[in-house]
């Protein structure tokens, strides 16, 4: 039996499962439809597409993660490249992480050069599958890092094929599914302020490329024709689904908007009568065990959470706070004045600049600073007025 946490896992993985030809999928119809079913496609898996069937009681969410998107890789590997050696498969694995990691993603530096393929793999997997957990629900957080596990899934497809992921591949998927989220939302006839939340949850959970907010105003300003493969339409046909779901019902606008999407992709109405079907089911009969599922507004509820999470952690760094803070006098004054007027874009940005330097400063602090983490400054810059000396807050009274 494997332990996702113990070094040395994967090799142990791959000798207890002793793949075969017969056991990898034959087409890409095939692989999708398996890889749905375990659930890695909703962000929370139920089960593993292998040989040998894996125990997971006791597990934590991060190692059935890590072990299902090892899995997926390996899946995809043996479709695209018609083999099954594991060796090959780490070798081109770890190298394709190589190439993609972003700026400050810093995998392999935290790697030594002695270690063996399938140990730098490990650490690579296990620094992918983690979360913000200690500010951004985990609840949500894992769900949503999840789902977009599968982003790396279609790259690692585009890897094996070019040798090389295409340019700005990871920037054009990212960007296409937050959008195409936008546009689902904004569809709906009974709109809610939490769904402007959700879109920034997408944008807060992309890893590889820093998401400029676009106006996007239909399927044509996407070029959705970028997508060649029906992996890639098949998916986001399915998130767009799920972001829609997130009411608990799909409404009549919503089932046209999913129709219109694939119209757009040149996919089947059929696929997108399954695509509803399978997520309402699994939905519905995984629901007890998503938490985030479970609350009336679920977007909501974390935002109830991430607030008080964010107050507490200010609260217990209030001194170190307040010490960086008043170091700063522009700093001091326009958090001042946000508390009597709306600050303008230059104001917050000169704002923003300046908090996230004082997080470099203060090591609790430095969750603002990881992927993610930019969601939280709006609570962050909205608390820390109440920190300021109320001596300084009179002087301003007399400007």
């Amino acid at each position: 039996m494997i332990n996702p946490s113990a070094s040395g896992w994967i090799d142990k993985f791959f000798a207890e499962q002793k793949f075969s030809e017969q056991n990898i999928s034959t087409t890409t119809d095939i692989f999708y439809q398996k890889v749905r079913n375990t659930g890695f496609i909703y962000g929370h898996i139920i089960a593993f597409d292998t040989v040998n069937r894996i125990e997971t009681k006791g597990w934590f969410k991060e190692e059935i993660s890590k072990v299902a998107l090892l899995n997926t890789l390996y899946d995809i590997f043996c479709l695209t490249n018609k083999e099954i050696r594991s060796e090959k498969f780490i070798e081109k694995a770890v190298s394709f992480y190589n190439q993609m990691h972003p700026q400050g993603f810093n995998i392999l530096q935290k790697i030594l050069p002695k270690n063996r393929l399938s140990l730098t793999l490990e650490k690579i997997i296990d620094e992918r599958v983690q979360t913000n957990d200690s500010i951004i629900s985990k609840n949500f957080s894992h769900l949503v890092t999840n789902a977009l596990l599968f982003i790396d899934i279609l790259a690692f497809r585009q890897y094996l094929i070019h040798d090389s992921i295409p340019e700005k591949y990871l920037k054009k998927i990212e960007e296409t599914i937050v959008s195409i989220v936008t546009l689902g939302l904004n569809i709906k006839s009974n709109k809610s302020q939490y769904d402007d939340l959700l879109i920034k949850l997408f944008e807060a959970s992309i890893r590889y490329s820093k998401f400029s907010k676009v106006s996007v105003q239909g399927f044509e300003t996407l070029k959705l024709d970028y997508f060649t493969n029906e992996l890639e339409k098949y998916y986001l046909i399915d998130i767009a689904g799920m972001a829609l779901w997130s009411d608990g019902k799909i409404e009549n606008d919503e089932i046209y908007f999913l129709h219109t999407l694939a119209e757009a992709l040149s996919v089947s109405d059929s696929f997108v009568n399954q695509s509803i079907s399978n997520t309402n089911d699994f939905i519905t009969k995984h629901k007890k065990e998503i938490p985030y599922f479970n609350y009336s507004n679920p977007v909501k509820h974390f935002y109830d959470q991430t607030t008080q999470s964010v107050v507490t952690l200010i609260s217990r760094n209030k001194n170190r706070l307040i010490k960086e803070i008043v170091q700063s006098k522009e700093l001091m004054v326009l958090l001042a004045y946000s508390t009597r007027r709306d600050l303008d874009e230059k104001e917050k940005k000169k704002v923003k600049k300046q908090l996230l330097e004082i997080c470099k400063t203060v090591p609790s602090l430095a969750i603002f600073l990881l992927p993610g983490g930019s969601l939280l400054l709006p609570i962050l810059i909205k608390f820390i007025p109440t920190l300021l000396p109320t001596a300084f807050n009179e002087n301003l009274d007399n400007e």
